[in-house]
């Protein structure tokens, strides 16, 4: 059985939502870095950097990082179409998630933890980081939405990985609000994926209506 590590609303979303695709057994263990507790304690013995999603395979193994984790369900699972079956869409779904993790979760790193990229900042010098940073960041889902147009979604036929993490990750620092002014079609996808039968519960339980 899998184990996946993350809590609420964050972006372990986006793996839970592609087990419940590829019907993997797996197992979470609510985990986070801002909640101390036996979850924490657990992560932290498999990932000494706490970050979440992670997930311990069948055989012992520790994988991080969204993008991976998606990439490596997709190719075990070739027949949930998480990946596209062509060798040249599949690497440019592999290109759209990699994007966004070198980009959009990384600006979004920016926003949470100026701290961490300036010494000694004051509350005027945050605010100043973050808010350049979300505009940024909103310029990056922008040029996001333009590389890659729903057909219907964004990796073609079917409900994929690259779909689920953009769902997820567009989710934070504004980007949604942005994008329905800017790429309302973009906007429209992000809503159609929310209710796709396939995934509406798991991101029902992380992001409950009445929130």
């Amino acid at each position: 059985m899998i184990v996946l590590y993350g809590t609420q609303s964050s972006g372990s979303a986006a793996v839970e939502a592609a087990l419940e695709i590829v019907g993997a057994p797996y197992r979470t263990v609510d985990a986070a870095s801002w909640k101390p507790g036996p979850g924490l304690d657990e992560l932290r013995t498999v990932n000494p950097l706490v970050q979440i999603p992670t997930v311990v395979l069948p055989d012992g193994a520790v994988l991080t990082e969204s993008a991976a984790i998606l990439i490596l369900l997709g190719l075990r699972y070739p027949e949930s179409a998480l990946l596209p079956q062509s060798a040249d869409k599949r690497a440019q779904a592999i290109r759209g998630l990699v994007y966004i993790a070198a980009n959009c979760y990384a600006a979004i790193g920016i926003i949470d933890y100026p701290e961490r990229y300036c010494r000694d900042p004051d509350e005027a010098l945050r605010e100043r980081i973050r808010a350049q940073t979300r505009v940024r960041l909103h310029e990056l889902w922008d040029t996001f939405a333009d590389m890659f147009p729903a057909t219907p979604f964004l990796s073609g036929e079917r409900l994929g990985a690259l779909d689920l993490h953009a769902y997820v990750v567009s989710k934070w620092s504004g980007a949604r609000e942005h994008l329905a002014q800017s790429r309302p079609a973009f906007h429209e996808l992000m809503s159609k994926i929310e209710t796709d039968p396939a995934v509406a519960r798991v991101f029902e339980r992380h992001w409950p209506a009445t929130s």
